[in-house]
Order: structure tokens, then sequence, then C-alpha cells
């Protein structure tokens, strides 16, 4: 397959509405996952990402187990692609029991040449209205990249800040990555597939999910402050994490009392993820 960026930018502000409703079993079940115990019926930050689940059928996958390419989003022809990062704006949360609509859009495609050959960086603008008001505006950012050189050297790893106030460390068993991958109905084969993930993308092990990783930073504030109204998260995915080793995700709140600085470090302490939260 190939694309050039011209035949590309004819998927600039393609839309897509899915319609889903808001139901409490994925709520409980990544609650569980996380090993949180959830009440009531709202929805925490990032968690809804649980709905609005591209359901695609099974003879329409490609190679990396994602739906094949040229939908909603555009043919690029990259084998390697990864949730770069994204910024959320939350307006109110959704509830159990609520019908909601997500409109996507694709706002901008972006062809560069890097130290590891092409790059096409795609973002897709998301809002989640209830009723006409709108609870959430989101901007995700994907990378599509080469395939590995055999012979290209490991890319430049930076160390993770020190002096964070909060800090907590995850374990990369396997299973975590089952059921967040089923949670979210993400067949992509990196997550669960050894041999196509180190044979075919030259990964050293399982890659752990990028939203999982800002998911658990936005939990690391609403454990610490239990009481605060998550107003804005930014995230930016640095380098992958790899499964059968724990990571640590870790924050500072700034002197403004608002903002909070996180990042998540690999057991190798080098920065895999960098973020920054705001709060009322």
């Amino acid at each position: 397959m190939s694309a050039s960026p011209q035949s590309l930018d004819a998927w600039l502000e393609k839309q897509e509405v899915v319609k889903d409703t808001i139901t409490a079993f994925p709520l409980a079940a990544l609650a569980a996952t996380l090993d949180r115990t959830e009440a009531g019926d709202v929805v925490p930050p990032m968690w809804h990402w649980l709905y609005f689940l591209p359901v695609s059928p099974l003879a329409e996958k490609g190679p990396d187990g994602h739906p094949k390419r040229g939908g909603f989003l555009p043919p690029v022809p990259l084998p390697r692609r990864m949730w770069a990062g994204g910024r959320l704006t939350f307006h109110e949360p959704l509830k159990v029991g609520e019908r909601a609509v997500r409109t996507s859009t694709i706002a901008n495609i972006e062809d560069k040449t890097g130290r590891s050959g092409r790059l096409v960086f795609v973002t897709v603008q998301h809002t989640v209205e209830v009723g006409g008001e709108l609870k959430i505006e989101e901007e995700h950012d994907i990378v599509y990249r080469d395939a590995p050189h055999p012979d290209a050297p490991p890319p430049k790893a930076a160390p993770a800040p020190e002096g964070e106030t909060w800090r907590r460390t995850i374990q990369t068993a396997p299973v975590l990555l089952f059921r967040y991958s089923a949670l979210t109905f993400n067949s992509h084969r990196i997550h669960y597939d050894y041999p196509y993930v180190t044979g075919v993308e030259g990964y050293p092990d399982l890659v752990v999910h990028g939203p999982l990783i800002a998911t658990l930073l936005v939990d690391l504030v609403r454990r610490e402050l239990p009481d605060a109204t998550l107003q804005s998260f930014a995230f930016k995915a640095l380098r992958p994490t790899f499964a059968n080793h724990p990571f640590t995700v870790c924050g500072k709140p700034c002197d403004d009392g608002k903002t909070i600085d996180l990042w998540a470090k690999d057991h190798e302490g080098y920065l895999t993820m960098r973020a920054t939260a705001a709060i009322a």
C-alpha cells in the first residue's frame, strides 16, 4: 500500500459520529483492573475511553490487528502505529445511563522524516456530548512509523526528572495488558502477541498501552487529591514501556496550586511519558 502526502490530505476534515450508552460494567471492570473501588454512577476522567469503541468485523483486520486502514483513519503506508499523545478538557463528567455522542474529525496530517525514517502524525479531534451539552473535548495524536532497520541505533533515551512529590510503581504483568486491551476492544498485536511484537515490529517485549499509562497518571492525581476536579490533561509519549518490568508514575504539584507536573519512567529510570494536569 502506498499513499502520497497529497492523497492523505483527502482525509482532512473527514468525520465520524459514534453513539454509545454509558453502562456500569466497564467502570467496574477497569476499577478491578486498577485495584480501585469505585462508587456511584460518574465516569472518572480518562475512563471515557471505555466507550465509543471501534467494533469492526474480524475479516477486516489489518496485519497489526487493527482494522484495515482507509476507513475513517487515512491509509498511511507505514507498518507501525502508536498513540503519541493527547490533550483533553473535561467540562462535565459522563454518568451511567446517559446516551452520549462522540463526533470525531481528522484535524491534521503531518508528514515528516526523522532519524528513524518517515513519520506521519495524524491528529483527531473528538467532542463528546449528551443531549447537545458538551462534556469532553479531546485531541488525539497518532504516529505512524517505518519498520525498524536491523542496523539502526536504538533511540536516545532521556533520564526521568527527580524530586517527585508522589510516586506509584505499577507491575506490568501481561494480564494487565490483556485486561486493558479487552476493555477497550484494542486488538493491536503489540500488546499481546509476543512473536509478532518481537519478530515483526522489533520491540523487546509486549508494549504497554500509552492510554493506560496516561490513565494511571491521572489515577495518581485522583489518589493523592481525591477532592480535586480535573479540568484538563495533556500528555506526550516519549518512549515505549514494556511488559514484565515495573514502571513508575510520578507527580509534583506546581506552586500555583492548580497545575501538576506528571511523568512516567521505566525500570531503568528513563522518561517514557510527560504530562500536565490542571485541577480546580
